[in-house]
Protein backbone atom coordinates (compact mmCIF):
# COMPACT_ATOMS: atom_id res chain seq x y z
CA UNK A 1 0.00 0.00 0.00
CA UNK A 2 1.76 3.20 -1.13
CA UNK A 3 2.31 5.68 1.67
CA UNK A 4 1.36 9.24 0.72
CA UNK A 5 1.89 11.01 4.06
CA UNK A 6 3.18 10.36 7.57
CA UNK A 7 2.84 12.55 10.65
CA UNK A 8 2.41 12.25 14.42
CA UNK A 9 2.57 8.46 14.24
CA UNK A 10 -0.09 8.23 11.53
CA UNK A 11 0.53 6.67 8.13
CA UNK A 12 -1.76 7.71 5.29
CA UNK A 13 -1.88 5.40 2.27
CA UNK A 14 -3.86 4.30 -0.79
CA UNK A 15 -4.09 1.01 -2.63
CA UNK A 16 -3.78 0.75 -6.41
CA UNK A 17 -6.98 -0.02 -8.35
CA UNK A 18 -9.14 0.18 -5.24
CA UNK A 19 -12.95 -0.04 -5.18
CA UNK A 20 -15.22 3.00 -5.02
CA UNK A 21 -15.98 5.29 -3.27
CA UNK A 22 -12.68 7.20 -3.46
CA UNK A 23 -10.97 6.76 -0.09
CA UNK A 24 -7.71 6.62 1.80
CA UNK A 25 -6.43 4.45 4.64
CA UNK A 26 -4.96 5.47 7.99
CA UNK A 27 -2.78 3.35 10.27
CA UNK A 28 -2.01 4.48 13.80
CA UNK A 29 -0.41 1.93 16.12
CA UNK A 30 -2.87 -0.99 16.23
CA UNK A 31 -5.73 1.11 14.82
CA UNK A 32 -6.86 1.07 11.18
CA UNK A 33 -9.46 3.18 9.38
CA UNK A 34 -10.63 4.17 5.91
CA UNK A 35 -12.09 7.58 5.02
CA UNK A 36 -14.09 8.82 2.05
CA UNK A 37 -12.29 11.54 0.12
CA UNK A 38 -15.51 13.14 -1.13
CA UNK A 39 -17.21 13.81 2.21
CA UNK A 40 -14.38 12.82 4.61
CA UNK A 41 -16.67 10.31 6.34
CA UNK A 42 -15.25 7.38 8.28
CA UNK A 43 -16.01 4.32 6.14
CA UNK A 44 -14.45 1.56 8.19
CA UNK A 45 -12.42 1.06 11.33
CA UNK A 46 -11.80 3.16 14.39
CA UNK A 47 -9.22 5.68 15.59
CA UNK A 48 -8.74 7.38 18.96
CA UNK A 49 -10.79 10.63 19.07
CA UNK A 50 -7.74 12.94 19.01
CA UNK A 51 -6.23 11.07 16.04
CA UNK A 52 -9.59 11.11 14.25
CA UNK A 53 -9.72 14.90 14.59
CA UNK A 54 -6.18 15.31 13.27
CA UNK A 55 -6.90 13.07 10.27
CA UNK A 56 -10.05 15.05 9.47
CA UNK A 57 -8.14 18.34 9.72
CA UNK A 58 -5.36 17.04 7.45
CA UNK A 59 -7.79 15.56 4.91
CA UNK A 60 -9.83 18.76 4.68
CA UNK A 61 -6.65 20.68 3.86
CA UNK A 62 -5.57 18.16 1.20
CA UNK A 63 -8.85 16.91 -0.25
CA UNK A 64 -8.00 17.92 -3.82
CA UNK A 65 -4.55 16.28 -3.63
CA UNK A 66 -6.18 13.11 -2.30
CA UNK A 67 -8.52 13.04 -5.31
CA UNK A 68 -5.60 13.49 -7.68
CA UNK A 69 -3.81 10.56 -6.04
CA UNK A 70 -6.99 8.47 -6.17
CA UNK A 71 -7.14 8.95 -9.94
CA UNK A 72 -3.44 8.16 -10.30
CA UNK A 73 -3.83 4.97 -8.24
CA UNK A 74 -6.70 3.78 -10.43
CA UNK A 75 -4.26 3.82 -13.36
CA UNK A 76 -1.28 2.36 -11.43
CA UNK A 77 0.66 5.63 -11.69
CA UNK A 78 3.07 6.80 -9.02
CA UNK A 79 1.31 8.68 -6.23
CA UNK A 80 2.38 12.12 -5.10
CA UNK A 81 3.46 12.68 -1.50
CA UNK A 82 1.16 14.99 0.46
CA UNK A 83 2.52 17.34 3.10
CA UNK A 84 2.00 16.26 6.71
CA UNK A 85 -0.07 18.17 9.21
CA UNK A 86 2.07 20.75 10.97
Amino acid sequence: MPEISRFLGMIIAMYYQEHNPPHFHVRYNEHRAAFSIIDLALLKGKLPPKVLGLVMEWASLHQQELLVNWNLAKEFHELHPIAPLE
